[in-house]
C-alpha cells in the first residue's frame, strides 16, 4: 500500500518537473489576457481532502493527484471539463488490534467550467469512483457515482500558465449494499497550460 503511494508521489513529482522543464523551453511570446486562453488547457496537480460524515468515521484524511483537460465551448468563458485522479484515503486506527485498511478511489469525471468574473470558476462534474482496493476494504461495488461542485481561482504565471486553485466538495454513492455515501472536502492545486 505504502509502495503505491509513494511510486504515485514520485510519478506526480517526475511529470510536474518535466511539464515546467518543457514549458521553460518555449521562446514564443504568448497574448497577454487578463483571463482564461483560448484553446484547450491541461491541468496537473496534487489534491489533499477532509473525509466528512460517515466516511469520516474510518478515514482521516486524504492525498491524491489529479489530471484535468478544459476545452472551450463559449467566448473563453465556458469549458467543457475531463478529470481523473486518484485518492488514498488513509484509515483510522481502530482499537481492536486489526490493521484498517486504506481506501483508494480513482474518479473519471466530466463536467463544465463557468468563468463568471475574471480568473474565477464555478465548476461541476459527476462520473464515476471506481475503487481500487475493492477486496480489501470488503467493499460490495466496484464503482460509485460521483459528483464534485468546485469554486477556484486561477492565477497567471505568465504566457498560457496558471496555477489553478479550487475548493470542492465531492461526493459518492454507496461502496457497500447497506452503507452509506461517502464524502469529502478538497483542495486543489494544479498547474495548468495550454495546448
Amino acid at each position: 500500500m505504502k509502495k503505491s503511494i509513494k511510486l504515485g508521489t514520485l510519478a506526480l513529482a517526475l511529470a510536474t518537473i518535466f511539464t515546467f522543464s518543457a514549458k521553460a523551453q518555449d521562446t514564443t511570446p504568448a497574448p497577454k489576457s487578463t483571463t482564461t486562453s483560448s484553446g484547450i488547457k491541461l491541468s496537473i496537480g496534487p489534491e489533499v481532502g477532509l473525509p466528512v460524515g460517515s466516511l469520516h468515521d474510518a478515514y482521516n484524511w486524504n492525498l491524491g493527484s489529479s489530471i484535468q483537460a478544459d476545452i472551450p465551448v463559449y467566448a473563453n468563458k465556458l469549458f467543457v471539463t475531463v478529470n481523473a485522479s486518484f485518492n488514498n484515503f488513509f484509515a483510522k486506527d481502530n482499537n481492536l488490534g486489526i490493521a484498517a485498511k486504506d481506501l483508494q478511489l480513482i474518479p473519471v469525471k466530466a463536467g463544465l467550467k463557468y468563468f463568471p468574473v475574471s480568473n474565477f470558476y464555478l465548476q461541476g462534474e459527476a462520473g464515476a469512483s471506481f475503487i481500487a482496493d475493492k477486496d480489501k476494504v470488503g467493499a460490495d461495488k466496484s464503482a460509485s457515482f460521483v459528483y464534485a461542485p468546485q469554486v477556484g481561482y486561477q492565477f497567471p504565471l505568465g504566457g498560457r500558465n496558471y496555477l489553478d486553485a479550487g475548493v470542492r466538495f465531492e461526493g459518492n454513492t454507496k461502496f457497500y449494499n447497506n452503507g452509506s455515501s461517502n464524502n469529502f472536502l478538497g483542495l486543489r492545486v494544479a498547474y495548468a497550460f495550454g495546448l
